[in-house]
């Protein structure tokens, strides 16, 4: 009999599940699997949680998106099963910002909703998901579905244990280029010339400019910025030392979207455009380099993105701080608070006010202009 989830009788359950020995007595429950719940609904969560126990697995709970968010964060469950019509952050908004966090990405996804038309099914195995369960559905549908997502997993994870030798996601691009030639090439003194220096405060280009250099930073740091029609600057990158910048407004022939400035006293080799061109259609390992960036930067792109919608403002400032000191040998950060305010997306006075959480907190400490990172880990888990 279809499920309601309301009216279930306990007893019927659990004989449909005893009559499952083969899955509830298999050797992968040895080990009782962990499932977070995301469903705003109390009975309904009430109910599947019953299910859940009844079968063995552990269960942990959220009753909304961005607490099902937090939750799979710091846990890190077997597998998630969610609803999509929630208030806040939906289903389709929870399994987006988890499928782009390299921490959650691999957890299976199953989601359920009331909907059954093929755009909404569509819709969530699009986004990522693993399995999409419509509201009815029988009990032993729901836990067979459960136990074939962690079959699933279970076999390539044997398959990653069989091959401890394999190369990582980086490797492969390893098969198709050497960024160290790539490098060499491109930074060829008879390409760049002599280096640039530039003092703080320098534009290096402007929106609406057509490009006419690639830069690389030798030596200091950069601010790419765009500014909206009210003359407010959010900050769209930092280049450092080791950096390319530039590159995307030429490679597509179109005028800057954004600007750039220098944050200090700053070293750039220039790459002509003709120069560009010449070694991106010559040379394999230049053009297989910049296609990496470009991919690169699409991903990182949309992180932020999501960050702005979903994330609250103490989570943009702790997740700003550690992109800028993962760009540094040392954790510390010598920046603006207006500038931090702009990478961030937030007024400043915001930006003050929980930065000086964070000191009180003991995460960071403050000189002046610099941030110096003390918890790093207490600040991957701000939320």
């Amino acid at each position: 009999m279809p499920c309601t989830l309301y009216q279930m009788s306990i007893r019927i359950l659990s004989r449909s599940i005893q009559s499952s020995n083969a899955i509830l007595n298999d050797k992968n429950h040895l080990t009782m699997k962990r499932i977070l719940v995301i469903e705003d609904n109390p009975d309904m969560l009430d109910n599947i949680v019953e299910i859940l126990e009844l079968a063995n697995y552990q269960v942990i709970t959220a009753q909304d998106g961005k607490a099902g968010i937090a939750l799979a964060r710091e846990d890190h469950p077997d597998l998630i099963l969610c609803d999509i019509m929630m208030p806040g952050i939906d289903g389709y908004g929870v399994l987006k910002i988890l499928s782009v966090d390299p921490t959650t990405a691999d957890i299976p996804f199953i989601l359920l909703s009331a909907k059954s038309t093929k755009e909404d099914v569509r819709m969530g195995m699009d986004l990522g998901a693993d399995d999409y369960l419509t509201k009815p559905f029988e009990e032993m549908e729901l836990l067979n579905a459960i136990e074939g997502r962690l079959r699933f997993r279970e076999r390539l994870s044997s398959q990653k244990e069989k091959q401890p030798d394999r190369p990582d996601r980086d490797a492969h691009w390893h098969f198709l280029y050497s960024e160290t030639k790539a490098i060499n090439q491109i930074l060829s003194p008879d390409i760049t010339g002599a280096p640039y220096h530039y003092k703080k405060g320098t534009t290096i280009f402007v929106e609406d400019a057509y490009p006419r250099y690639v830069y690389y930073v030798r030596q200091g740091t950069v601010k790419i910025y765009t500014t909206n029609l009210d003359g407010k600057e959010f900050v769209t990158g930092i280049a450092r030392e080791g950096d390319f910048f530039g590159y995307k407004a030429m490679l597509q022939n179109t005028p800057y979207i954004d600007s750039a400035i220098t944050l200090a006293k700053t070293e750039l080799l220039q790459i002509k455009g003709d120069d560009f061109f010449n070694l991106i259609h010559r040379h394999r390992d230049v053009s297989f380099m910049f296609l990496k960036k470009l991919a690169f930067d699409v991903q990182e792109n949309k992180v932020k993105l999501l960050s702005l919608a979903y994330d609250s403002t103490r989570m943009r400032v702790a997740q700003a701080l550690l992109r800028l000191c993962d760009k540094t040998d040392s954790c510390e950060i010598r920046i603006t608070r207006d500038n931090l305010a702009q990478i961030v997306g937030a007024a400043s006075e915001s930006v003050i006010r929980i930065l000086g959480e964070f000191k009180t907190e003991g995460l960071i400490s403050t000189t002046g202009r610099t941030i110096e990172l003390h918890d790093v880990q207490g600040l991957k888990n701000v939320q």
